[in-house]
């Protein structure tokens, strides 16, 4: 003790201990409420690029998969398919997908990377609705031109098999082609474009 009565040391040491503690029990207490505010691993999956794998897809076959709550159409088109969409004809009104719908490494005749693959979101792009996928030989009265595509039952738009928009529908544009890349022959991911040109 000093003259004064008071243990300097002992005050030192007591304030010390208590900052320390303090300072324990404040970073417990914000340890959760940080966490909190970090996206759930569902919400990262929401917004992550997909991985899908095209090794099974034979052609003229469909797959559905998701990517940012919304679906995503992976289909494999035949040869003769891909010769009709070379020459789409005087019914498609944006046949060379001028409108910005498309990544530019898929603005061609196919809308792809690939030609045998259309990779497209599954969402008309008149109000949002889901189109259907009607091949030529289902049973449809979609007409004898009808060479397989898209209709969406909504407003009766069509599109063809690179999603490409009928004239005199409601749908204003060609269905939208996500950002993708492939991370080899048969895998594309799908959300992720970096390094494509």
């Amino acid at each position: 003790m000093n003259d004064d009565g008071i243990d300097k040391s002992r005050r030192r040491f007591l304030t010390t201990t208590a900052t320390v503690v303090g300072g324990v029990g404040a970073a417990a207490t914000s340890v959760p409420f940080i966490a909190s505010m970090t996206p759930s691993a569902k919400t990262k999956a929401i917004g992550a690029p997909v991985e899908v794998d095209l090794g099974d897809l034979q052609p003229g076959e469909r797959k559905i998969e998701k990517w940012q709550g919304k679906p995503v159409w992976i289909l494999r088109r035949t040869n003769e398919t891909l010769e009709q969409l070379a020459n789409p004809g005087p019914q498609i009104r944006d046949p060379q997908s001028e409108e910005n719908q498309q990544p530019e490494y898929a603005r061609n005749e196919y809308r792809s990377i690939k030609p045998e693959y259309l990779i497209v979101l599954g969402l008309c792009t008149h109000l949002g609705c889901s189109p259907s996928y009607v091949a030529e030989e289902d049973e449809h009265d979609l007409g004898p031109e009808w060479k397989g595509g898209f209709f969406c039952p909504c407003h009766g738009t069509l599109f063809d098999l690179a999603g490409r928009v009928y004239k005199n529908f409601p749908a204003p544009t060609n269905l939208v082609i996500p950002p993708h890349k492939y991370l080899s022959d048969t895998l594309v991911l799908i959300g992720d474009d970096s390094g494509v040109s």
